[in-house]
């Protein structure tokens, strides 16, 4: 189409314009931009009988309509918009043509601008109120978790880099509907009944869950535990050895008592807890849709727990998920080493769930999250909901089938008769190795075989810094930093270096600028025999000596660190490099509890 025929179309005149009148609401004929308004209302926009007005009525009479202007033209029908008729052009009184008027904007086009503005409008709102809708959400997550602040029980590592060492604690207070069953009801503190220490590898590749039992006799160390107030109280520590239980709940402990307890046991630096109760394991197991549990043999305990289950597998949740975690008179001894078991059978099915079929599904991974919340008492450290998603993260990326769940190695109480018997001690040759293994950061479980290699051809590299002679204890010089979290570490040492070692050059410098994992020994090359002088009677490994790359002065003493893997003055820090031989469920099995 040329540009003389556009617009020109089935007679219609782009010169003609229908304009809107403000005073009468309808749209009316404007012949250009020049003349005024038609003197005849024309068709109303909203209403098609407006359209009969005195202009048509002349055109159909052949007679002529009087613009308001000085031009007269034939009256035509006023049409809606968009569907004018051509006119006949006009000759003004000079007999020239009217010259055309301005063009409107094109109805699609207008059009066009609406539905994106709309568009635009809407999703704009889309989005705030999405925004504001996991604004909300984070608010109340947030608002679901209880902090409890513990001090420096926790290690200062800021961030979810490295090993972590995170410390769950199963409350058994009585309060709440039904749960005064298993116990006393008037109890409204609790103690640490259900205790895992969760360890995280370095590399992500594997994870060691380890069960700490109740009834497990240790000691208590002194706890500074913070007060509402603000002020720091000093909980006494227990008097010889007491149940492991004792370390919460007991003459005002804190959390922090139970992670300070954990690492004088094991050596290991804790970096968070999380303490849940009774009502945690219902409303939890409920969220996930149940959990799912194997018996070799039927359960009844009519007197306690009230668990009737028989052979077989099952899903539970509920109270009947709290009655299979708190049996034991329904097992074969009624001991807590076989409850443990069960409890450990049933969060490894809890992961399975939580990574198979939870984390596909929004709705029920909203509701696993503000049941977890509702449930959790954490540190100041992860006491946000951003904070447990992190953490949550760093677990999720451990494949299920290197998660290892094990108990600490123990032994009847010797001091007990042997038909009274309802206590149990660290088994003094396998316990040390295990926590060793989790201070080394061992994997539990086999992973891959590349990994290994490398951890092995480094374990080598190091095991030549040991490699040498050595110096005599008089020859040896060392400050002594104490950032393993235990109170008088470094003095201890010292008493011990100089009383029984003879290393008389050294020196307690106190607390180390941060607390520490591991112990280590930073020395100058040409302090090499005396660094394996120290290893020798400190039972350092290799791992911990750190050797610098300058000489150092004749005078200049070596570094030691205490850290968390220190257990004592004179008990050799060194372990093994191979987990001892101790029962393990694996995360990703599922295994009948017999």
């Amino acid at each position: 189409m040329d540009a003389h025929s556009r617009g020109r179309a089935d007679e219609i005149d782009p010169a003609d314009q229908w304009v809107l009148n403000p005073q009468t609401g309808n749209y009316e004929l404007r012949l250009d931009h020049s003349a005024g308004q038609s003197a005849t209302p024309s068709r109303s926009h909203g209403s098609p009988a407006a359209a009969t007005g005195t202009a048509a009525a002349e055109s159909s009479e052949g007679g002529t309509a009087t613009a308001t202007g000085s031009r007269t033209s034939t009256a035509t029908e006023a049409p809606v918009p968009g569907q004018r008729r051509r006119r006949v052009p006009e000759q003004t009184r000079g007999g020239r043509q009217a010259p055309p008027s301005r063009r409107r904007p094109k109805q699609g086009a207008s059009r066009k601008k609406k539905v994106l503005m709309w568009t635009g409008g809407a999703m704009a709102f889309v989005l705030v109120g999405g925004a504001t809708g996991a604004y909300l959400l984070y608010n109340k997550l947030n608002g679901n978790i209880g902090t409890v602040d513990v001090g420096d029980a926790a290690l200062d590592t800021p961030g979810m880099d490295g090993p972590l060492n995170i410390l769950i604690i199963g409350n058994d207070v009585r309060t709440g509907e039904g749960n005064e069953s298993y116990g006393n009801k008037t109890n409204v503190t609790g103690h640490a009944d259900t205790t895992f220490l969760i360890h995280i590898a370095e590399d992500r590749t594997n994870a060691t869950a380890l069960s700490i039992p109740r009834d497990l006799k240790t000691e208590i160390p002194d706890c500074p535990t913070k007060q509402p107030d603000g002020s720091t109280k000093v909980i006494p520590g227990s008097v010889g050895k007491t149940k492991f239980n004792e370390s919460f709940g007991v003459n005002g402990r804190d959390p922090g008592c139970t992670m300070r307890t954990v690492t004088q046991m094991t050596g290991i630096g804790i970096n968070h807890f999380m303490m849940v109760d009774f009502n945690a394991v219902k409303t939890l197991s409920a969220a996930v849709g149940g959990v799912e549990v194997c018996l070799t043999k039927p359960i009844q305990d009519k007197n306690y727990s009230k668990l009737n289950l028989p052979a077989g597998e099952h899903r539970i949740q509920g109270e009947q998920a709290l009655a299979f975690l708190r049996n034991r008179h329904g097992l074969g001894n009624e001991s807590d080493l076989d409850r443990i078991k069960m409890q450990q059978q049933f969060l490894a099915s809890m992961l399975r769930q939580l990574k198979e079929d939870t984390l596909s599904s929004p709705t029920q991974l909203l509701s696993v999250a503000n049941a977890a919340t509702e449930a959790l008492t954490v540190d100041k450290g992860i006491g946000s909901a951003l904070k447990l998603t992190s953490l949550a993260k760093e677990i999720g990326k451990v494949d299920l089938k290197n998660i290892s769940f094990m108990t600490v190695p123990v032994v009847d109480n010797p001091d007990e008769p042997p038909t009274k018997r309802a206590t149990v001690v660290l088994d003094s040759t396998k316990a040390p190795q295990v926590f060793e293994m989790i201070r080394g950061d061992v994997s539990f479980t086999e992973v891959k075989k590349k990994e290994q290699d490398a951890k092995n051809a480094q374990a080598q590299a190091q095991a030549k810094l040991l490699q040498g002679a050595r110096s005599t204890a008089a020859d040896v010089r060392v400050d002594v930093y104490n950032g393993s979290g235990i109170q008088g570490a470094a003095q201890s040492t010292l008493n011990w270096l100089q009383n029984e070692q003879g290393v008389l050059r050294s020196a307690n410098k106190s607390n180390a600028p941060e607390k520490a994992a591991k112990t280590t020994l930073a020395y100058a090359p040409n302090q090499a025999d005396q660094a394996r002088a120290l290893a020798d009677m400190m039972g350092l490994p290799a791992t911990a000596l750190k050797p610098g790359t300058q000489d150092a002065g004749e005078m200049e003493p070596m570094t030691l660190v205490l850290g968390a893997d220190f257990k004592g003055a004179g008990v050799p820090v060194n372990g093994p490099a191979k987990a001892p031989d101790v029962e393990k469920v694996e995360a990703d099995k599922q295994v009948c509890a017999k």
